[in-house]
């Protein structure tokens, strides 16, 4: 399948992705329940119980963390967008023109959004402030304190719907996407070893192919940053903590791997486009990358795990011995790649001595 296509697939698989489908759900739910009970909550008009799928939509996150956070701050922003309104009421009754009222309240709001520390609450500033001014206007003290309690009824509703209904946790797909970034890896190096013994090294296809590996690894970092702040103040958490931390740490391992392998693919394009490598260190060197390819392919908890760690280390010792005599101009090339290779293999070697 061309590479259009499946960048077209892959954008539309986001959208029947079922983490996000169960979300749209709890959202959906969760707006339907604090709309039937807007009109009861006291202190409030019933006429502006729409902004309680408002408040759904501001708190619903696809975290509990994250959840709590925005709802908090957006609360905290409208507070200040209703004061805002305030002044720009009491402008009006002192005789200000209505362009004068408007010109501060928003402002003054855009101003105050410049606040960080109501994160994504200070966008509601300005538009709070412009709400309470033209809409509210005619009955400023009723309409503020609905918008106001309405509002963060249906912040309370999403909250709850979000905690109750399957709190959600993204360790599994997380895992799934080291796994694919894991197989990835692999396979850069599974191609750069077929191609060094046939003599065959494409530099601009191998610094395409890192440029792709940097970006999945970015993308599987935002994946288990994601995993991680879905566990906070989740009750689903406490049986997960041990696969959050091995994520982490696998993480950690295979953007070490990553990183290791584009300086390698480096200095596999100047020892084979700028000089050439003799037949018997050519062959070690294709030996040892695909050695890394295969225990670098290979599951942490696979039997052979340990074993194909082993293997590689002495692909790479085999390699060292190979070039151990170098003085050319491009020894240091050849020995560049012999620590890429080496880094490649530290970076798992504490899975194998967890196993």
């Amino acid at each position: 399948m061309p590479r259009p296509a499946l960048a077209l697939r892959r954008r539309l698989s986001e959208l029947v992705d079922p983490p996000r489908l169960l979300l749209a759900s709890k959202v959906a739910g969760a707006a339907a329940i604090a709309w039937t009970l807007a009109p009861f909550v006291p202190f409030t008009d019933s006429e502006y119980s729409y902004y309680a799928p408002l408040g759904v939509l501001i708190s619903m996150y696809s975290t509990l963390a994250g959840s709590v956070r925005a709802g908090l701050e957006t609360l905290a922003g409208l507070a200040v967008g209703i004061a805002w309104g305030f002044v720009g009421i009491a402008l009006l009754i002192a005789g200000a023109p209505s362009l004068v009222a408007v010109a501060v309240v928003t402002g003054a709001g855009t101003v105050c959004a410049g606040l960080s520390v109501l994160g994504s609450g200070r966008d509601w500033i300005p538009i709070a402030g412009l709400f309470v001014l033209l809409v509210g206007n005619a009955d400023v003290q009723s309409y503020s304190s609905s918008y106001l309690i309405t509002t963060a009824f249906g912040v309370v509703v999403g909250l709850v719907v979000n905690l109750v209904v399957v709190p959600p946790l993204y360790i599994g797909r997380a895992t799934a996407r080291l796994n694919a970034l894991r197989d990835e890896i692999g396979e850069v190096l599974r191609e750069a070893a077929q191609a060094l013994g046939e003599r065959a090294v494409d530099a601009e296809r191998l610094r395409h192919r890192i440029a792709e590996l940097t970006a999945t690894a970015d993308a599987v970092a935002a994946e288990v940053a994601e995993a991680v702040r879905s566990q906070r103040g989740n009750p689903r958490a406490r049986r997960a903590r041990a696969d959050v931390e091995t994520g982490r740490r696998r993480l950690d391992a295979l953007r070490a791997v990553a990183a290791a392998t584009g300086e390698l693919a480096e200095s596999l394009t100047r020892l084979t486009v700028e000089t050439e490598l003799g037949n018997r260190q050519r062959r070690a060197l294709a030996e040892a990358v695909a050695a890394c390819a295969e225990h670098t392919s290979t599951p942490i908890e696979h039997a052979a795990f340990a074993e194909r760690l082993r293997a590689a280390d002495a692909a790479l010792a085999a390699y060292r011995r190979r070039i151990r005599h170098s003085s050319d101009a491009r020894a240091l090339d050849r020995w560049e790649a012999a620590v890429s290779l080496r880094r490649i293999i530290d970076a798992s070697r504490p899975f194998a001595h967890a196993g």
